[in-house]
């Protein structure tokens, strides 16, 4: 007799779980519907087990057919089930095994070799040698022969998913993912365990309902992939549908942005802001009701559209709409926004490469609030950028980054006094890579702290190996980016690279940049911070940011290099401007450099207005430190 009070409650829950699955939207990803199989099939499972029970406990009351085939059903569903639930796991991990046809028909094999011989027990089970999954007779069920098969396809396919998670962990990029992926293996297993060791009570179900009910609530919740209230897909849904079909994309990108977004929010305050993206993602629903539609953060959406629309009529309704106001009972906006059309042969290409460009498409249409069309160039542009940050990387890892100097001039004595510390990277042709190109990257992928570390420890190895030469100079200037120069343990990291060194905190200067003074309570706060640990402070490129005489008053700069633009300007059309503005400097205690000077004429005039200093070309490009050693300080 077997124990079945723990199935019914459990066929009562899945169907709560079917009921909420099918209640929200759903993006149609392969494992979501492999999910759904394994739900079906479990309640199947449920099911048949329920009934075999009751059909095998009062085997008298049924005909032997009956019998054999109650029991089939189960058996077929069981073996079904546990192919079905390694093969959630290979979707969830993106598992390629399975693309090989040959690996394919291993894989599959026990679960159909279960699936034949329960067959085989069905329609020849009256003969001995065929009693092999289970028989029915006259004394009711009985197990096979070969009953334990059931054991050995359950373990297979648990140990087929346990290796699976091991050799595709990487592709599980949240921890959450990857420990609901292991104890979802590990209940399947103690399900196994569990059955074979308490064949009479029916827990197995129960154990299953557990790894479905995990796998559920980490991966295949609809909540997860809904953004502003369910109107739209959110970016992890992007990431997630364009990894399944990159290959096969059949859909067509309209991508819309909320012009000046960031400036609109601070205008009409975040909530109301919410309520004009909700408006915006139902608005672009309807506009193609076969389309789905996506919403990627900071006023960002994208619609993938049926190859039948006409894009640029679509294109053409939304920026009409755009032209009235949204309304809604909680709010009254007026918004504009950019669309960005993609003509892209993206098969090729990563999903990351896609997904990049078209977020880069999308920042671009957002500023501009124009129509665009990005086509192939785009993509081939990404890659290059992912080139060039792999080669930071590697420079990172490898501490290849080289040092380059240019020379800073002092006027009184058309001496090499100091030189500006720079950064050059190679790719892995061995070519370098303009500063222009690297370090926007560096920036946005979030290494430059790590670059601009390493420069600054290369410029204190450099001082130090040329301190006490017959002709050293008496500083190098290494620049500060604004990302580094917001980390609160700049002084301690900073301090502790110096000190290796065994060198005095005033040969190494710190340049920044106008564009670190924007928040002045913070810059003061980290300025005396680092005053106080000695460091000394430049500020580059004046004139190209937000800097004037009362916020410079404020803060302990030593130096104020001027930014070339303005050093060129003067040059072409001198005024009296700049010249009193350097006397008001140097009343301040600043002492003033110019950058930029690439001639002679251009040298005299900026002396003989009162700059100490004088860097460019005039005097040399930033060259190898090998190279510097030689020409300056032989």
């Amino acid at each position: 007799m077997w124990n079945i009070s723990f199935e019914l409650p459990l066929v009562m829950i899945l169907g709560i779980i079917l009921a909420f699955f099918f209640s929200r939207p759903r993006l149609g990803l392969r494992r979501s519907r492999i999910f759904l199989n394994i739900v079906i099939i479990e309640t199947l499972t449920i099911l048949t087990d329920l009934v075999a029970c009751l059909v095998d406990n009062n085997y008298a009351a049924y005909t032997i057919t009956t019998v054999k085939i109650v029991n089939a059903l189960y058996f077929v569903a069981f073996f079904s089930r546990a192919y079905m639930m390694y093969l959630f796991a290979t979707a969830v991990m993106k598992d390629t095994l399975e693309k090989d046809a040959a690996i394919r028909v291993l894989i599959r094999l026990p679960m159909h070799a279960g699936v034949i011989l329960t067959l085989i027990s069905v329609f020849f089970g009256s003969w001995q040698f065929t009693h092999v999954i289970f028989y029915a007779d006259g004394y009711g069920y009985h197990s096979g022969q070969l009953y334990n098969m059931v054991y050995v396809c359950g373990f297979y396919y648990v140990l087929l998913s346990f290796i699976s998670l091991f050799l595709y962990r990487r592709k599980l990029g949240r921890r959450r993912e990857k420990y609901s992926m292991l104890f979802y293996n590990l209940i399947i297993l103690a399900a196994l365990i569990l059955r074979l060791a308490l064949p009479d009570f029916l827990v197995m179900d129960t154990f299953i309902f557990m790894a479905i009910l995990v796998v559920f609530l980490a991966f295949e919740n609809p909540e997860y992939y809904l953004d502003l209230k369910g109107a739209t897909f959110n970016d992890l849904a992007f990431n997630e549908h364009l990894a399944e079909h990159v290959s096969s994309l059949d859909e067509i990108p309209i991508g819309v942005s909320v012009y000046n977004y960031h400036e609109m929010r601070e205008v009409y305050g975040y909530m109301q802001m919410q309520v004009g993206l909700i408006i915006i993602g139902k608005y672009l629903k309807q506009l193609c009701p076969k389309s789905r539609v996506f919403y990627y953060r900071n006023g960002r959406f994208i619609l993938l559209t049926t190859s039948d629309i006409d894009v640029n009529e679509k294109a053409q309704e939304i920026i009409e709409r755009f032209k009235r106001p949204l309304r809604s009972p909680e709010a009254e906006l007026y918004l504009s926004v950019g669309i960005a059309l993609y003509d892209l042969a993206q098969p090729e290409y990563s999903v990351e490469t896609i997904a990049s460009t078209m977020l880069k498409a999308l920042d671009e249409v957002g500023r501009t609030g124009n129509v665009t069309t990005f086509f192939e160039e785009y993509l081939s542009r990404t890659e290059k950028e992912k080139y060039v940050k792999k080669c930071i990387e590697n420079a990172l890892e490898t501490r290849s980054l080289e040092l380059y100097l240019q020379p800073i001039v002092d006027t009184s004595t058309g001496k090499v006094v100091g030189a500006e510390a720079l950064s050059r990277i190679k790719d892995l042709d061995g070519k370098i890579i303009p500063p222009g190109i690297f370090i926007p990257i560096a920036e946005n992928s979030g290494r430059i702290n790590e670059l601009g570390e390493l420069v600054f420890e290369k410029a204190c190895e450099f001082m130090s190996e040329s301190d006490g030469k017959p002709k050293n100079i008496e500083w190098i200037n290494v620049n500060l980016s604004p990302a580094q120069f917001v980390r609160t343990d700049l002084a301690e990291r900073y301090a502790a690279i110096i000190d290796k060194y065994g060198i005095d905190r005033d040969k190494v200067h710190l340049e920044i940049t106008e564009g670190c003074m924007i928040d002045d309570a913070f810059l003061q706060k980290q300025m005396d911070t680092m005053t106080e640990s000695g460091f000394k402070f430049v500020l580059d490129d004046y004139g190209t940011g937000y800097s004037n005489l009362s916020r410079l008053k404020k803060c302990p700069f030593i130096n104020i290099k001027l930014d070339m633009s303005i050093v060129w300007d003067y040059c072409k059309e001198p005024e009296e401007i700049l010249p009193n503005m350097l006397q008001a400097f140097k009343y301040m205690g600043f002492k003033i450099t110019a950058e930029g000077v690439e001639n002679l004429e251009m040298a005299d005039t900026m002396k003989n207005i009162g700059c100490d200093f004088l860097q460019g070309y005039y005097y040399s490009k930033p060259i190898p430190q090998d190279e510097f050693v030689e020409k300056y300080m032989s």
